[in-house]
């Protein structure tokens, strides 16, 4: 017996493998295709023995109800959590690092797993047992910490960006967000503040910079002001919730709020502290950059404000009518103001609605309703932060720098969109 009076409302099964059904049973599955009553095609895999017979008379109404996944147990509980299969946000990695794909998340956390990775040696296989903290130099009571001391002290919790120096590409139009400024992650940090080990051990007076050492393959070393340290500085153990991952540094790294990503060096096994800054390769070869003049600047640890567009973005289709302008911007400096958005190419700039809480030396993220009525536009954005300071076009800045990139670029980023609807960066 056929219903609605037509061939294609029938379904069809495909088997697909003999397994044993997780709830009980040897049942074999099956995946069972059929067409709703709205003319969509549906699949749902399901054990064989609840599979209607396959002949021309099982009804529509018995296929739809094979394919309702209420009518399916559904998988068991499992040690570690993942994301949906029809979900697919991955970094692009490269030898030394791997990028946040920026336009896919929602909000301002970066899951552990998306966050960037940048290392000078690999990542090294740090026992949590073995793990020791040595501070010494400059200090009244030199002290070696074990990573369960580390958790003895008062911790604290803290959301902030991490940035490496080196975030910006550009150069060809098919770049996403990921490829232009992928470097930056926002985490949840727990931790002793770095504050209580120096009072712990007796910073001297004189003490005026710290040298802090990696456990990895590269033993990455920076020297930072200690002021810096009596700041807000922290030795983090943990990250959203979890332990570090050994990408960030596991067991413990240090974290440096609001500053260039390498000066939080990971996998911490020692600080010394000094009257004089130790002048090491990552500070003299590396990280430092030209300024107009023939000039090198040395030590630019903050990270200056900046914003982008996360959508529309590359490689979005954009579709004619209201579109919600998304984005996210950030400063090592305090607290982003204001964002403004452009969509007439920088002619005009107004003010994007920030979305709370608005945290210190963190993402926030940003939105703007407009209208697109299929003409050719460009659309940017520019962040300010709290100390006035107004993300640079790229003209500005490589007038500035004599330069076309490197180590602090932030320019602001445009996104062109031909009447096509086609968005590409514009470069």
């Amino acid at each position: 017996m056929k219903e609605e009076g037509s061939e294609h409302n029938l379904f069809t099964a495909r088997k697909i493998s003999r397994r044993k059904w997780l709830l009980g049973g040897a049942a074999t599955a099956a995946v069972v295709m059929v067409q709703t009553s709205l003319g969509k095609m549906v699949q749902a895999a399901v054990p064989e023995s609840i599979v209607p017979p396959l002949t021309d008379s099982t009804s529509v109404k018995e296929a739809l109800i094979v394919a309702d996944p209420t009518k399916v147990p559904g998988r068991t509980p499992s040690v570690s959590g993942m994301p949906s299969p029809y979900e697919k946000v991955e970094r692009l990695p490269t030898l030394t690092s791997s990028r946040t794909p920026l336009q896919d998340l929602y909000g301002t956390i970066t899951p552990s797993a998306l966050h960037f990775e940048r290392h000078h040696g690999g990542i090294p296989d740090i026992d949590p047992a073995k793990y020791e903290l040595v501070i010494h130099g400059m200090v009244d009571k030199p002290l070696v910490f074990s990573l369960a001391d580390l958790k003895r002290f008062p911790s604290v919790t803290k959301t902030c960006f991490i940035e490496c120096s080196g975030n910006y590409r550009s150069g060809k139009e098919e770049m996403s967000p990921q490829e232009i400024c992928g470097l930056t992650s926002q985490s949840e940090w727990t931790g002793v503040m770095l504050s209580t080990l120096f009072r712990e051990v007796g910073v001297r007076d004189k003490a005026s910079w710290f040298l802090a050492e990696g456990g990895d393959a590269s033993v990455m070393t920076r020297s930072i002001p200690v002021s810096k340290g009596w700041d807000d500085a922290m030795i983090a153990y943990a990250q959203n919730g979890e332990a570090v991952r050994p990408e960030q540094g596991y067991p413990a790294r240090l974290l440096l709020p609001g500053w260039e990503g390498n000066t939080s060096v990971k996998w911490l096994r020692r600080i010394e502290l000094s009257d004089a800054p130790f002048m090491t390769r990552e500070e003299t070869s590396k990280y430092t950059e030209s300024v107009k003049g023939g000039m090198i600047r040395q030590f630019s640890f903050v990270m200056d404000a900046r914003s982008i567009i996360t959508f529309p973005s590359f490689p979005t289709q954009l579709e004619r009518g209201w579109v919600e302008i998304r984005g996210i911007a950030w400063t090592g400096r305090g607290k982003i103001i204001r964002v403004e958005v452009s969509v007439d190419d920088g002619r005009s700039w107004v003010n994007a609605e920030l979305q709370g809480p608005v945290l210190d030396k963190a993402h926030t993220a940003f939105r703007y309703l407009w209208k697109w009525e299929g003409k050719e536009t460009e659309i940017m954005s520019r962040a300010i932060d709290e100390t006035g300071y107004v993300q640079p076009s790229y003209q500005e800045l490589a007038a500035a720098r004599e330069s076309k990139g490197g180590y602090h670029f932030n320019p602001v980023v445009r996104w062109r969109i031909p009447r096509s609807g086609k968005v590409v960066l514009s470069t």
